[in-house]
C-alpha cells in the first residue's frame, strides 16, 4: 500500500504544480504537452483526481489512528 500511497501524493504534487502554472502563467503543462481535446490529457486528468480521492482516504485514516 504505501507504494500506492507515494504514486498518488506523486501525481497529486505534479496536478498541483500544472494548477500552479496555471495560475501564474495560464500555461496547462498537460494540455501543452498532449493537446487540449487529447484522450492522453482526459486520462492524466482522471488520474490525478483518483490520486486526491486516495490521498484524501489517507488523511482521514491517519486522523482516525491518532484516536
Amino acid at each position: 500500500m504505501e507504494t500506492i500511497q507515494k504514486i498518488a501524493l506523486a501525481l497529486n504534487i505534479v496536478g498541483g504544480l500544472n494548477w500552479a502554472l496555471v495560475g501564474l502563467f495560464d500555461f496547462n503543462l498537460v494540455t501543452a504537452l498532449f493537446g487540449a481535446d487529447s484522450v492522453i490529457a482526459n486520462v492524466i486528468y482522471v488520474l490525478i483526481g483518483i490520486c486526491a480521492a486516495i490521498n484524501i482516504g489517507i488523511l482521514f485514516m491517519h486522523i482516525e489512528t491518532e484516536k
